[in-house]
């Protein structure tokens, strides 16, 4: 490209020539020249593929006519349409007030743009600084109508004094420089939301000053060493707010109030393509749910007796009896519904008892018995490690799985005001599934991160990936986790949370380039491992454990297996019923009877 460049600066010079030597304007086209001169220095030191000419007819739009670059010209100082040009471009200005851009939306887009005006007064350059410094445009170069005899560029510099430098055409000095790469001292206004662990604020016990901690601070006092600027905290209580939220630091970097906030504002947040920042975190956004307790010892009996198994082993029982019956003496004689139900040797097999062998028995009943000697090895066995595991370690009771199931159990939700209007806002379809009266809303978000922070298992809480990192760290000095994250309830899985910034910006650019360093050499990764230890560290934390484990109790009780002792006794109560009727012999009577009646 700069071979290019230099193909037409030849052309353009020999064309100027040709006229110089022509007596047409030899002062114009010497000026001319100068100047494609200076374009091609510009394109030297940073390319440019169009350009921007405000004003009224002056020497850049000759200029043009050399040039093979796609120009825009827009002679009333502004345009009526959004600048969509992908393009680098510089911007031509005829004049110290001939661009009066209205358009906010080319305003940003062409904010650090290079610019270079020709001065045709006595304007002094510091005014001209000073004017578009005020717009916060300060790339910005001048020449005046002497160029040709002085050879010098006017460039501005924000942070000095004067706030402009005289660079001669043929200095190896750069005219444009990045002024926001040293701000000397100048301060970066800010809020803090005060949300652990990202921005946790505190005085300084030696020097009495206000700083702060965690991941999201820790980024911004390293961009404002980087940029050798100070950090200035906004007295918020001078705009009526205690305690800032981030709706409210949104609405005051609206209001260019502050520079860039420290704080995060969800994608959810975002109504417009306008207050879209560069993502500094790409999180979910899901519950935590408590610990499921674990069953108690009298339901494992329960938990283990499945109907399912319990259908198959009665089954078997029919099948072991039938074919007992006949293969004893190869008949269906003795084929009763009694002898089925209530065969000893099926019945003691399948239990893993001892029974009388049949004398003299054939090779088919000796396989049926060793076939049900086997499935009584396998089904004791079962149960018996059933019962050892789980009297070990009872399982747990159901989890929750769907929102449409929190209704199910007895927790309810807690959840912010704030994040209902966001969910409520955005349609969410996982939110509509739950239904209001399992729902505690708390209007003071304050008390609703202390409850949160009070890790209470009678509540379900929404919480961001990024948060349940440090409860995840603080639950490990637990006996047992309180709270576990339900990735399978997620609002949204993928979240971006951004700084708040002020629309113009000067320096976004260098902010972003920052968020994007710390994330690429893991300095991020590394602040939000040591979250927990800097929140007990300035005493936003505990290390106590905040579980409330219930009490276990060391052996079995005898209430733990009274259920399956009733069954005992009412199993033998049946039989010593049928003992009685046996010995009685009411059954011959209860056949005389129906006897009589025929």
């Amino acid at each position: 490209m700069a071979l290019e460049w230099l193909v037409i600066f030849l052309s353009c010079f020999a064309q100027l020539s040709a006229a110089f030597f022509n007596n047409t304007h030899p002062r114009d086209l010497e000026l001319e020249n100068r100047l494609l001169r200076v374009l091609l220095r510009f394109n030297l030191e940073e390319e440019f593929n169009t350009l921007l000419v405000y004003g009224e007819e002056c020497v850049f739009h000759s200029l043009l006519r050399h040039l093979r670059v796609p120009t825009v010209i827009a002679a009333s100082g502004s345009t009526n349409y959004n600048w969509s040009f992908s393009t680098s471009t510089l911007i031509l200005t005829c004049e110290s007030n001939a661009e009066n851009e209205e358009n906010s939306y080319t305003l940003l887009k062409l904010q650090r743009t290079r610019r270079l005006i020709y001065l045709q007064n006595t304007i002094p350059p510091e005014s001209i600084c000073r004017k578009y410094s005020l717009k916060e445009q300060h790339n910005i170069a001048m020449v005046k109508s002497n160029f040709v005899q002085s050879d010098i560029i006017y460039s501005c510099r924000f942070f000095q004094t004067p706030n402009f430098e005289e660079i001669l055409f043929f200095e190896d000095q750069p005219v444009y420089i990045e002024n926001f790469k040293n701000m000397h001292g100048s301060a970066i206004k800010t809020v803090p939301d005060l949300l652990v662990p990202r921005t946790m604020v505190y005085k300084d016990k030696k020097t009495g000053e206000t700083k702060m901690r965690g991941y999201l601070a820790n980024m911004m006092n390293t961009y404002v060493q980087k940029l050798n600027a100070s950090l200035q905290f906004i007295n918020i209580t001078e705009l009526g707010v205690k305690k800032a939220s981030v709706i409210d630091i949104m609405n005051w970097a609206r209001q260019d109030l502050l520079d860039i906030g420290t704080a995060l504002s969800s994608s959810m947040q975002f109504k417009g393509t306008d207050e879209v920042w560069y993502p500094y975190l790409l999180t979910g956004y899901c519950l935590m749910v408590p610990v499921p307790a674990k069953l108690p010892y009298n339901q494992v009996y329960s938990m283990i007796v499945d109907p399912v198994v319990l259908s198959i082993i009665f089954v078997m029982l029919c099948v072991f009896s039938i074919l007992i019956i006949y293969t004893q003496n190869l008949s269906w004689r003795n084929l009763t519904l009694a002898n089925v139900l209530l065969n000893d040797k099926s019945l003691r097999g399948l239990l893993g008892q001892s029974f009388p062998f049949p004398p003299n028995p054939s090779k088919h009943l000796k396989l049926i018995i060793f076939v049900l000697c086997f499935a009584s090895v396998m089904i004791t066995t079962m149960y018996e490690a059933y019962l050892q595991s789980y009297f070990t370690r009872p399982p747990s009771e159901p989890y929750i799985h769907a929102f449409r199931d929190i209704g199910n159990f007895s927790q309810k939700m807690a959840i912010s005001r704030m994040e209902v209007n966001v969910l409520t806002t955005l349609n969410n379809s996982h939110f509509r599934e739950i239904s209001e009266d399992h729902l505690l809303i708390y209007e003071d978000w304050s008390e609703y991160l202390v409850l949160r922070d009070s890790f209470n298992t009678s509540f379900i809480f929404p919480v961001s990936v990024d948060r349940w990192s440090a409860y995840e760290e603080q639950q490990k000095f637990f006996a047992e986790p309180a709270f576990y994250l339900a990735t399978d309830l997620c609002f949204n899985q993928l979240m971006l949370f951004s700084p708040p910034m002020r629309r113009f910006l000067p320096h976004r650019h260098l902010f972003e380039e920052h968020m994007m360093r710390q994330q690429e050499f893991g300095m991020v990764a590394l602040w939000k491992s040591r979250s927990f230890s800097v929140m007990v560290e300035l005493g936003l934390a505990s290390m106590k454990d905040l579980s409330h484990m219930k009490t276990i109790e060391e052996s079995l009780l005898l209430d733990d297996v009274s259920w399956i002792l009733k069954l005992y006794l009412g199993a033998m109560a049946l039989s010593i019923c049928c003992f009685l009727l046996e010995i009685s012999r009411c059954g011959e009577r209860w056949s005389r009877f129906w006897r009589r009646r025929r």
